[in-house]
């Protein structure tokens, strides 16, 4: 059995226990569910590199990737040398994430902010909202073409954007829906976890021009980001490449610079 499956089964056992303890009328209740969210979008479209900066301790690809360092002092930093968004990983037995680092990276962050994770359920998204969250990820290849319309529906009517990834062109036709506001191509196989920024070039003309169009995974250099931009790609989710610094923000800054001076 794949991981991805293994993650989705862990998923719905997780979904079981919470459900039967925290009602979704409890999350309504909650301060940050009642906030006017931020476009991450319109921040993407504003800038030049539109870049994503992404808080995560730790891959199944790549065990762990940095331990030492806080959310709270990563997302500030972000924020600080010129992200256009946070992404945050929630999920705990795979990427030693937690709501509760989505939560502190709000309380300093005027940024946009993705929850990571691999959401499969109307719940996991009043969850989101209600733990601060700007916009989620729905993954093309866990789901089925009704799931993914009716959770970018619920996603909309709880005033939240919608990132779809994909990663091969079966996933895109499937995630061409109405309420889906971004199209980030991985270049990870999920399965495989094997990256290829190819499948960004070959993927790039076949997203229709109305979804803002992103780019996921090992852009570990700025050639590679610069290419892509040049491609067309407005924005370009980046983790790895921060995070195994011992100082995610500089890191952001430095890449920036290197971008701006080459351009």
């Amino acid at each position: 059995m794949s991981i991805l499956k293994n993650i989705v089964i862990d998923i719905k056992k997780e979904l079981r226990l919470k459900k039967s303890i925290i009602p979704i009328s409890e999350y309504e209740k909650m301060s940050l569910f009642k906030r006017n969210t931020i476009s991450m979008s319109d921040s993407i479209k504003k800038d030049n590199y539109g870049i994503i900066a992404e808080f995560k301790r730790r891959s199944p690809s790549k065990n762990e990737i940095n331990n030492k360092l806080s959310v709270h002092e990563v997302c500030k930093n972000y924020q600080i040398f010129g992200a256009s968004g946070l992404s945050v990983l929630t999920n705990l037995k795979y990427f030693g994430g937690s709501l509760e680092d989505l939560v502190l990276a709000r309380s300093i962050s005027s940024l946009p902010i993705l929850r990571k994770d691999f959401i499969i359920d109307e719940y996991q998204i009043y969850e989101s909202k209600a733990f601060g969250a700007d916009i989620i990820l729905l993954i093309s290849s866990i789901l089925t073409k009704d799931e993914i319309v009716n959770l970018s529906k619920k996603a909309k009517d709880l005033k939240l954007e919608v990132l779809l990834e994909v990663h091969n062109n079966d996933e895109l036709k499937k995630g061409i829906v109405e309420n889906v506001d971004i199209i980030g191509v991985n270049n990870r196989n999920l399965k495989s976890f094997k990256t290829d920024l190819k499948i960004s070039e070959k993927l790039f003309n076949q997203i229709p021009n109305e979804f803002l169009k992103i780019s996921e995974s090992g852009l570990n250099n700025e050639n590679s980001i610069k290419k892509l931009k040049k491609i067309g790609y407005q924005g370009f989710l980046i983790g790895e490449k921060f995070m195994i610094s011992s100082d995610p923000g500089k890191e952001l800054k430095k890449t920036l610079e290197n971008l701006t001076y080459e351009n």
